[in-house]
């Protein structure tokens, strides 16, 4: 019985292990993109004033776009979409298990 336990217990923290060894490795993507994002913007911007000043800041256009998919990005890491996030899901994922054992309960 107490085998059963300590396998148990184990498989729990590899799992948690995982899931944050994960994380670890979104985390670490989106800071490297975040590093490439400035360091590519500022050499845009630097490349449209050499080019014409700042008649027409043509750079920003892709900072802007970038900037976008860099927030979605920010978002699925760090957890912070308020409609579905980790917490919700896991919320769903208890009430369908919670509705399938109530229907087979009287099946």
């Amino acid at each position: 019985m107490e085998y059963l336990e300590i396998k148990e217990s184990r498989n729990i923290n590899d799992a948690k292990y995982l899931r944050a060894k994960e994380r670890i490795a979104e985390m670490k993507k989106f800071y490297s993109s975040l590093l490439s994002y400035a360091v590519l913007i500022a050499f845009l911007a630097a490349l449209n004033y050499y080019t014409n000043g700042w008649n027409y800041m043509w750079f920003l256009w892709v900072a802007f776009g970038w900037g976008i998919g860099l927030a979605f990005k920010a978002v699925k890491v760090f957890g912070m979409n308020p409609f579905f996030g980790r917490g919700w899901e896991e919320r769903k994922i208890k009430e369908f298990m919670e509705e399938d054992e109530q229907q087979n309960r009287w099946n």
